[in-house]
């Protein structure tokens, strides 16, 4: 369950951010597709580590 989690706040923590920063800056909709890109990043990051660890054992 705290993978799915931390999968979910890796995700969505940088779109929200982006999409918070767009509204306060007025610059629809850059910063929130760059949230998505940084989100997406952060999944693939994610992976590798669970993959590095999975193996380990």
């Amino acid at each position: 369950m705290s993978l799915g989690i931390e999968i979910a706040a890796a995700l969505a923590v940088p779109i929200l951010l982006g999409y918070w920063l767009d509204g306060y800056f007025g610059i629809q909709p850059w910063l929130l597709l760059t949230g998505c890109l940084v989100g997406i990043i952060n999944i693939f990051i994610l992976i590798f580590k669970l993959n590095e660890r999975l193996n380990k054992k």
